[in-house]
């Protein structure tokens, strides 16, 4: 393959989705100046890194041949799509959802009031769409990149994010309950007021995302960069693992039976706040800076 041939494109990829070099490289884990030498021809991605940067891209592997030929597919609005499917038989309305609208480019849609949409949107680039009020308990987000969307008001608990980025969108008063964020960047996202009861974050990034009145209650970090984020409120039964923090402040919170396992919490401030004696040990453990932290009193014990 002709690597400046493979460069162009990979510039012409990144530019019809709007994202610069340094964004592109963060959504890899890399640097700028390696997706600089990429698109100057001096050098190419790896097998593994061409997988990734074609799901980012929103283009098939085979795009960066010499004979691709790019193709224009054209999709129905979501508005007939829906009409489409009510002129089943009423026996077999259960499945009328049959569409799928997975490895799409999808821009400025509006989704908003859908359900059922389980894993009909995979590998896709979607950017400025509109998802308020929506029931996506179940989706399953593989290899997606989600950009300036508005899921607003939705019901996405029980889903599985996956190898995905999520990049300035909007998350307020959602239904997180028990969904899982694995190998995901999640960047400039606004969850202010979501419930993230039982949800699970693994092996990813957690940057710059608002959490105002978030709900912190059996919630998991495992092996995640936290970096830029205040939590507030009480965090109760939560767990942070193996993680690395990076300008993380703990504001008015109270800290309940919460376990930090990690080599060193120096990354972390706490204004305000108040903890358990166990929480507090587990920090203590951790040289973390208490200063900021009260003890809660024992409940008294009567006989």
């Amino acid at each position: 393959m002709e690597i400046k041939m493979i460069g162009s494109k990979i510039a012409e990829a990144r530019k019809k989705i709007n994202i610069s070099q340094a964004q592109l490289a963060q959504r890899l884990f890399i640097s700028a100046q390696a997706v600089g030498k990429w698109e100057r021809g001096e050098s190419i991605p790896d097998i593994i890194t061409f997988d990734r940067l074609a799901k980012i891209l929103g283009v098939d592997l085979n795009y960066f041949s010499e004979n691709f030929q790019s193709v224009v597919i054209e999709i129905a609005p979501v508005e007939s799509l829906v009409e489409q499917s009510n002129e089943l038989p009423s026996g077999k309305r259960k499945n009328k959802l049959s569409w799928d609208m997975s490895r799409g480019n999808w821009v400025g849609a509006d989704f908003s009031g859908l359900k059922n949409l389980n894993e009909k949107f995979s590998s896709s680039n979607m950017q400025r769409c509109l998802f308020i009020g929506s029931d996506l308990s179940g989706l399953l987000l593989k290899s997606n990149n989600v950009d300036r969307c508005d899921f607003s008001g939705s019901d996405i608990s029980g889903s599985h994010i996956k190898s995905s980025n999520l990049a300035n969108n909007l998350f307020k008063e959602c239904s997180m309950k028990e969904t899982e964020f694995s190998g995901s960047n999640i960047m400039g996202c606004d969850f202010s007021g979501s419930d993230f009861t039982g949800a699970a974050f693994k092996s990813g990034g957690f940057q710059n995302n608002p959490l105002s009145n978030a709900v912190w209650n059996r919630t998991s970090f495992n092996s995640m960069q936290i970096i830029d984020i205040v939590f507030d409120g009480t965090i109760e039964d939560c767990y942070f693992e193996n993680c690395v923090f990076k300008r993380v402040t703990f504001r008015n919170s109270t800290l309940i039976n919460t376990f930090f396992k990690n080599m060193s919490l120096k990354g972390i401030r706490f204004i305000d706040c108040q903890a358990d004696r166990m929480t507090y040990e587990f920090l203590k453990n951790g040289k973390a800076d208490l200063s900021g932290i009260t003890l809660l009193l024992a409940p008294d014990i009567n006989f």
